[in-house]
């Protein structure tokens, strides 16, 4: 395993520096990316908030730069029209329909991490296995593995089919054909406040890794989404709709007055941590798409067996 080349002190100095800071360095890791391989990059678009930065930097850099747009049908239709109406972004699809995955592969939920070893629990692997006692992969004690993994093992013996399978196949597989075909690398707008594993990637190889064959850059790492607001809010970038406007609550912090988050609308992870999730949201929002979700594809009976609520409940 790779050591770490920086600290989570390091990581709480960046993310404290001034926004101007912010914004500079990292430009220099993209025109360092960009040089380190000749140009041949590409930016991994999404058409939310965080990656419509990220596009807005690279650009400033290399007006030329291509996106990459998936368009796997989940995301919102005002996130895939705004998306595809920008110049230069290349549209990919996945090979599979998304109800195909589910029903060979699952759900993903609660986690990627939490899923992916629910997954390979069941096929018997130790690693996997021990991470549900509460152990590290060579069997010592974890209070990390038993404070994140252990109240998830009821997931084990359930019926439902569990998986960290469907990002993958949706998402990461066609940007990594592309990149194979056309020798790019990628830049991408991950930010690593969203997730544990986000940040452990960063601690071992900072904002670009140039590591033979796993070339990636991740320049908006050490930003906030109080940073990514401000940014689209003080340089007036248009982004997808479905935020709607970007305004200060009664503490000065910056909120969107619609959807906080976009990427899957048809994603279970986290929705046990929101106050109002997804779900409960595109009841109202689009009943159409709720349905379809919860009732059609069969997401209602593992929410129901989670305890999460989603909404009404369709016969």
């Amino acid at each position: 395993m790779a050591e770490n080349i920086f600290t989570s002190e390091d990581l709480k100095k960046m993310q404290s520096w001034d926004f101007e800071h912010k914004i500079h360095v990292t430009q220099i890791r993209i025109l360092e990316f960009y040089g380190r391989m000749d140009g041949k990059v590409t930016v991994s678009f999404s058409g939310g908030k965080d990656s419509t930065v990220l596009l807005d930097l690279a650009r400033r850099c290399f007006p030329d730069t291509k996106a990459l747009y998936v368009d796997t049908g989940l995301e919102f239709p005002e996130v895939r029209n705004f998306a595809l109406s920008l110049p230069n972004v290349i549209k990919l699809t996945p090979e599979m329909r998304f109800d195909e995955v589910i029903k060979e592969y699952g759900w993903c939920y609660p986690s990627k991490d939490v899923a992916n070893a629910v997954f390979y629990a069941r096929q018997g692997k130790r690693w996997a296995i021990n991470y549900f006692k509460g152990l590290n992969t060579d069997g010592s004690r974890s209070w990390y593995k038993e404070a994140y993994y252990k109240k998830w093992a009821f997931l084990l013996d359930s019926d439902f089919k569990i998986s960290a399978k469907c990002c993958d196949v949706m998402k990461e597989n066609p940007l990594k054909f592309y990149a194979q075909e056309t020798k790019t690398k990628p830049i991408t707008g991950t930010l690593t406040s969203e997730s544990s594993r986000r940040k452990q990637a960063w601690l071992k190889t900072g904002c670009n890794s140039f590591k033979k064959g796993k070339e990636i850059s991740k320049p908006l790492s050490f930003w906030s989404e109080q940073d990514i607001l401000r940014y689209l809010r003080d340089f007036k970038i248009p982004y997808a709709s479905v935020y709607g406007d970007i305004v200060e609550d009664k503490k000065g912090k910056l909120k969107t007055t619609g959807e906080r988050r976009t990427g899957c609308t048809f994603c279970p992870i986290g929705c046990h941590l929101d106050k109002v999730n997804t779900f409960q949201r595109l009841e109202y929002s689009r009943p159409a798409r709720h349905r379809y979700i919860i009732n059609d594809l069969g997401l209602g009976d593992l929410l129901d067996f989670v305890g999460v609520d989603y909404g009404r409940k369709y016969p």
